[in-house]
C-alpha cells in the first residue's frame, strides 16, 4: 500500500530518530488536530512523529475513521476497509523510516484511540513499544479480534475525563480492566473534564514516554 493511501503530516526529530510517535485524531479533526502534542510530549525531539487523516467524510464534518451507530462497537463496513488501509499504511511508513515496530508507540484521541487500540493488539499485527489512548475503547466489531500476546507486558497509558457525554468514563475503566486481565502494565487516570485530553495528564505521559523508549534503547 502506497503512503499516499492516508494524508499525514510529520513531525523530524532533531538527529537520527530513537524511535516514532503514531498519533490518531478523533472524529471530525484531522492530521492538524493533534499535531501540537510533539512538543508537549517530545520536547527534545527525539523521536519522529507523524499524525494522519481519517480517510472517510461523513457528516458532521471532517475526517473520520469509521461511522458511529452505537458506542463501542464500531460500524464495520467502515472499520474494515479503514483498518485495513490504516494498517498497511502504518507498516509501509515504519518500514520507509526504517524504524522497528518495537520502537513506535501509537497513540490517538476518541475515535484514534481505538484505532490506536485496533492497530496495535489486533489478531496478527506486530506489537509495539506502547499505547497511549485518550478517551476512547476497545472495539467490539466482526472480524477484530485483540491479540492477548500483544498486550502481556505492554506499556498502556489510559487518561479518560470523568464527565465524559461523548465516550463515558466506563468505557476507559474497561479499557484499563480488559488491559489488566491479559497482563498490561496499564497506567490509567481520570480527571475531572468532559470529552477532551487533559494537559497534566500529558506531563505524565511526557515521562511515561521517556520510559518505554529507554526500555527499548
Amino acid at each position: 500500500m502506497p503512503l499516499s493511501s492516508l494524508i499525514y503530516r510529520e513531525r523530524p526529530a532533531d538527529q537520527a530518530p530513537e524511535g516514532a510517535l503514531i498519533l490518531w485524531h478523533g472524529r471530525g479533526a484531522d492530521e492538524h488536530d493533534l499535531y501540537p502534542l510533539f512538543d508537549i510530549l517530545d520536547p527534545h525531539r527525539l523521536l519522529i512523529g507523524v499524525t494522519t487523516r481519517g480517510p472517510l467524510a461523513l457528516p458532521p464534518g471532517g475526517a473520520h475513521w469509521y461511522a458511529v451507530h452505537e458506542v463501542g462497537y464500531p460500524d464495520p463496513s467502515t472499520f474494515t476497509p479503514t483498518y485495513e488501509v490504516a494498517t498497511a499504511w502504518l507498516d509501509d511508513w515504519l518500514e520507509n523510516h526504517e524504524i522497528p515496530i518495537e520502537r513506535a508507540v501509537i497513540g490517538g484521541f476518541s475515535q484514534g484511540c481505538v484505532m490506536s487500540y485496533a492497530l496495535a493488539l489486533g489478531e496478527g499485527r506486530p506489537r509495539p513499544a506502547g499505547i497511549m489512548g485518550l478517551s476512547g475503547f476497545i472495539p467490539t466489531v466482526p472480524g477484530w479480534k485483540m491479540s492477548p500476546s500483544n498486550a502481556a507486558g505492554l506499556p498502556v497509558a489510559i487518561g479518560h475525563g470523568t464527565y465524559d457525554p461523548v465516550i463515558g468514563v466506563e468505557w476507559g475503566r474497561a479499557a484499563r480492566d480488559e488491559l489488566e486481565g491479559v497482563g498490561a502494565e496499564v497506567t490509567y487516570r481520570e480527571y475531572l473534564l468532559p470529552h477532551t485530553i487533559d494537559p497534566s495528564f500529558l506531563d505524565e505521559v511526557r515521562d511515561w514516554l521517556d520510559t518505554v523508549m529507554a526500555h527499548h534503547a
